[in-house]
């Protein structure tokens, strides 16, 4: 009993097809256009993005003769969708997660001292990372298009609310509460959507979808909407929360970090939220139908951006690929170091006024450096995230399962493990993220029949021991005083 699973991200719809053994019988993938109308804006049209679900989905069934029995649907989180409830069309492009045009908003309702209520309420931060922030930038510069929010025309949602819309045709407008955990609406330990919130950013409630578990059927395709199939809708995760899952990280403790266009550490904290101060996210990691389980994340805004800058931007390489193999011709990185604030700074510095920096360059400088110093900057962030973790929140973190796209760079996870000084293990399966949404479908329609069985699926690829002596060999301490320096920046 095959499993479809849509991963809905931040550059791309990626679809597979999931056997009950855990493994990939076939895969589709679309891009669609990154839009950047304003410096430190990021924008995509929801019509593009379900285009390329279609698309993706399409290839991925063309590719395999199992016919899928449910479907299951991740997405990029924070990304703030508008779409009129009739044509299901959107009136305007989505706003999506890396956008900083929020920054003045949230140094406003900083300023009226709402943070830490904010943050009691939700366990994140006043950041324009969050959903929120964005519906109230809407509110505030597009009244037109907000009128139609309230007098019900138009939805809200996160584009896993959106293509749920658009599967079902028009149906179900629903989201699960790891999307939900990350709009700033949804009051964490009540597990639902926060009026007290509502107000504040001025959303009505009413626009807001209805929330689902993540693990059971939710609504039916819509056969004239979606390729003829008439498949039940059955799982639904935010991205990282799905890569959790499809880690088999079920039980308290189980850590991992997706490398994707950022990268993202979960710890799975258990029935119990565990609250930061040290700029650590606290989150739902998924509902499946017994009561909330929590997550500690840390949220970096820029790693694979960054390998993607050096090629579209600086044209320093030609394909993403081709990084490994350049930072490998030289032993280090000459003493360069980059900070990738191309769109502010997330954990745990929380700088929207960051901007991205490449110090110590010298004549002696190639671009071979300038490779390994951003493969070298994702290690550094996410070790400042981790060792938040164990310092701070007093988690143990005795391995990290490393998964997404840049994992299968076998450089970059060595240099990880040597910064952590633990572990990192990468399974057979990198696209977790996908294969998360596959578990939730399939556990809510009996394919799987509990977390046991799905931890039993999971197969190591290869693991990556740290090198004695280079977590302290001094470049982190470099890297630490850059950060500094790139910090503030449009202050």
């Amino acid at each position: 009993m095959p499993v479809l699973a849509i991963d809905a991200g931040t550059t791309g719809v990626t679809a597979l097809v999931v056997g009950e053994d855990g493994g990939v019988l076939s895969r589709g993938y679309r891009e669609f256009a990154q839009l950047f109308p304003r410096p430190g804006w990021v924008e995509h049209e929801p019509d593009d993005i379900w285009t390329a679900t279609v698309a993706a989905c399409r290839e991925a069934l063309a590719g395999t003769d199992a016919q899928p029995t449910c479907v299951g649907i991740t997405d990029q989180r924070e990304t703030a969708v508008v779409w009129d409830r009739r044509t299901l069309h959107a009136p305007r492009p989505a706003i999506v997660w890396q956008d900083r045009r929020t920054t003045g908003i949230c140094d406003r309702l900083r300023a009226d001292g709402v943070e830490d209520r904010v943050s009691q309420l939700t366990g994140l931060r006043l950041d324009p990372y969050f959903t929120g922030t964005k519906y109230a930038w809407l509110a505030e510069h597009e009244p037109r298009l907000w009128a139609g929010v309230h007098d019900g025309s138009l939805a809200l949602g996160t584009v896993d609310s959106y293509v749920v819309t658009r599967l079902t045709g028009g149906a179900a407008h629903v989201t699960d509460p790891s999307n939900a955990s990350r709009t700033l609406l949804y009051d964490l330990e009540k597990g639902g959507w926060s009026d007290e919130l509502c107000e504040l950013f001025n959303v009505p409630r009413s626009a807001l979808p209805e929330l689902v578990p993540n693990s059971g059927v939710v609504g039916t395709t819509d056969p004239d909407s979606f390729l003829g199939l008439s498949l039940p809708v059955a799982g639904l995760a935010g991205d990282q929360q799905a890569a959790l899952f499809g880690q088999a990280c079920f039980s308290p403790g189980m850590s991992k970090c997706t490398y994707g266009t950022g990268s993202f550490v979960l710890t799975n904290t258990g029935p119990t939220p565990v609250r930061s101060d040290a700029g650590l996210l606290t989150t739902v990691a998924w509902d499946l139908g017994d009561g909330l389980v929590y997550a500690l994340e840390g949220a970096i805004f820029v790693t694979g951006a960054a390998v993607q800058w050096l090629r579209d931007g600086l044209g320093l390489i030609d394909s993403a690929a081709e990084i490994e193999g350049l930072a490998r011709t030289v032993p280090d990185s000459g003493d360069v170091v980059f900070v990738p604030a191309l769109t502010g700074m997330g954990a745990p510095h929380w700088d929207p006024h960051a901007r991205g920096a490449i110090v110590g360059i010298t004549r002696g400088t190639t671009r071979a450096h300038i490779a390994r110093a951003t493969l070298e900057a994702i290690a550094f962030e996410v070790r400042d995230v981790v060792d938040i973790m164990v310092s701070e929140a007093g988690l143990s973190v005795p391995e990290l399962s490393a998964d997404g796209g840049a994992s299968a760079n076998d450089l970059l996870l060595q240099l990880q493990a040597d910064q952590l000084g633990v572990p990192v293990r990468r399974p057979v399966v990198t696209e977790t993220t996908a294969l998360g949404a596959a578990f939730l479908a399939g556990l809510g329609t009996g394919v799987w029949s509990s977390t046991d069985e799905l931890a039993d699926t999971w197969s190591l690829d290869r693991r990556f021991e740290p090198v004695a002596g280079r977590r302290d060999d001094g470049r982190h301490d470099r890297w630490q005083d850059a950060v500094g320096r790139a910090g503030r920046w449009t202050r």
